[in-house]
């Protein structure tokens, strides 16, 4: 329990540590720039106290369930030999983690409320829902293969450069057929997929896994599934664009 208190501290100084240059540019810009007194004072230092308690809780969180749990079933997938299940988990991980993002969520929902004010949908609830829910089946659905790759690389050591590049020469080729208004929305696709929720599972994934293959060197193989997790998104909605 002592060792709990000591680790939560911890994490608050570090939360911190790392959240007082933002405040610092902020301050000074407002202060010394702009010449200005800063808006809701108190509100605003509620706001990032908020800011740097959730944070060092998440990041409590995650060393003391998500990676554990993200390694330890990497392992036991690996230990019991079943390409098939692991491959099965690979995907439902990166599905269920990605659809669950807030990030996507909120990009997801921004995209249907731009693109019906564009005339691009109709502006009705429905249409909207329905346009959101359809970008964020397509970004999980290619986090999902996109760590079926991933997994598949680690097992048989292919390089990782060969893919990445093959997938973003993919992905230029992709932009100059796609239209014009999903493009931007993909492109940010790949970046909201690698947030709160998807990341330390998927990266528990990889480094459980090379851990516990023969041959395999965490820091070599058990990296780079998120580099996957962020490109494949790309593709797959600029191709949601062209099919609606």
């Amino acid at each position: 329990m002592k060792n709990s208190f000591i680790s939560i501290f911890q994490s608050l100084y570090q939360s911190l540590r790392d959240l007082y240059p933002i405040i610092l540019v902020i301050g000074f810009f407002q202060i010394v720039v702009l010449q200005q007194a800063i808006p809701h004072l108190l509100q605003i230092l509620s706001g990032a106290l908020f800011v740097v308690v959730g944070l060092s809780l998440f990041v409590q969180g995650l060393q003391m369930g998500l990676f554990p749990i993200g390694e330890s079933m990497a392992y036991a997938f690996a230990r019991k030999g079943s390409l098939f299940w692991l491959l099965i988990f690979s995907f439902a991980l990166g599905f269920g983690t990605t659809i669950a993002e807030p990030a996507l969520i909120a990009v997801a929902d921004e995209a249907a409320d731009v693109a019906a004010a564009g005339g691009i949908i109709v502006d009705t609830y429905v249409a909207k829902k329905s346009y959101a829910d359809g970008l964020r089946f397509t970004v999980a659905f290619s986090v999902g293969l996109a760590l079926i790759i991933g997994v598949l690389r680690i097992l048989r050591g292919w390089p990782i450069q060969y893919l990445i590049v093959g997938g973003y020469i993919g992905i230029v080729i992709m932009t100059a057929f796609a239209p014009e208004e999903i493009i931007g929305i993909a492109y940010d696709s790949g970046g909201v997929t690698t947030s709160t929720i998807t990341v330390p599972l998927v990266a528990a994934l990889g480094v459980g896994l090379a851990s516990s293959i023969k041959g395999r060197n965490p820091m070599v193989d058990g990296f780079g599934l998120i580099a996957f997790a962020s490109l494949t998104p790309m593709f797959f909605v600029m191709l949601y664009g062209m099919l609606r």
